[in-house]
C-alpha cells in the first residue's frame, strides 16, 4: 500500500476527547472519499477503497463497543442511538460488498461513491447541533476518559488484538 494512504494510528493522547477523536476519523475518511472521486487510476482507487473500508470498520467497531453504549447510558436517547446503529449496519453491508470487488467490476465505483454519501449523511447527523456529539457534550459525559478508551481499542484492533 502506498505510504501516502497508511493511516496514522491514534495513540492515546490526553487532549483528544472522544468527540475530537471520532471527528478526526470522519475528516480522514472524508478526504479519502474526495481523493477517490477525483482519481481515475484503478490501482489508486483500489488502495483508497481498501483504506476507507478498513478505517470505517475500525471506527464503527469502537463507536459500537464503547461510545454508543456510554452515550445511551448518559442520555437515555435511544432514538439517536438506534438510527446510528442502523446506519452502521447498512454501511457495513456495503463495505463487505466493496471488499469483494476490484475497480474492474462494473459496480465498484458506484458502491464506493454510495458508501461515501451514506457516511456523509451519518457524519452530518452525529456532528450537527442536536446530534449525538452535541448531546454527549451536553450530558457531560467523561469524554476524555472515553477518548482514551476509544484510542486504546482502536490501537488494539489495528494490531489484531482481541478486546480485554
Amino acid at each position: 500500500m502506498p505510504s501516502s494512504l497508511k493511516s496514522k494510528p491514534n495513540r492515546p493522547v490526553r487532549h483528544r476527547d472522544a468527540v475530537t477523536l471520532l471527528k478526526a476519523d470522519h475528516q480522514q475518511v472524508k478526504q479519502w472519499f474526495a481523493q477517490f472521486r477525483k482519481t481515475t487510476d484503478a490501482s489508486r482507487q483500489s488502495a483508497l477503497a481498501r483504506e476507507i473500508c478498513h478505517a470505517l470498520r475500525l471506527h464503527t467497531t469502537i463507536e459500537e463497543e464503547i461510545f454508543y453504549p456510554a452515550f445511551v447510558a448518559a442520555t437515555q436517547d435511544k432514538a439517536i442511538h438506534h438510527e446510528a446503529e442502523v446506519e452502521h449496519h447498512a454501511a457495513k453491508e456495503l463495505i463487505a460488498e466493496i471488499e469483494k470487488l476490484t475497480p474492474a467490476d462494473d459496480y465498484f465505483k458506484a458502491k464506493v461513491n454510495v458508501l461515501g454519501e451514506m457516511i456523509k449523511h451519518h457524519v452530518k447527523e452525529e456532528e450537527q447541533p442536536g446530534g449525538m456529539f452535541a448531546e454527549a457534550r451536553k450530558a457531560k459525559m467523561d469524554l476524555a476518559a472515553l477518548g482514551a478508551r476509544l484510542a486504546e481499542r482502536k490501537s488494539q484492533l489495528q494490531s489484531g488484538q482481541k478486546a480485554a
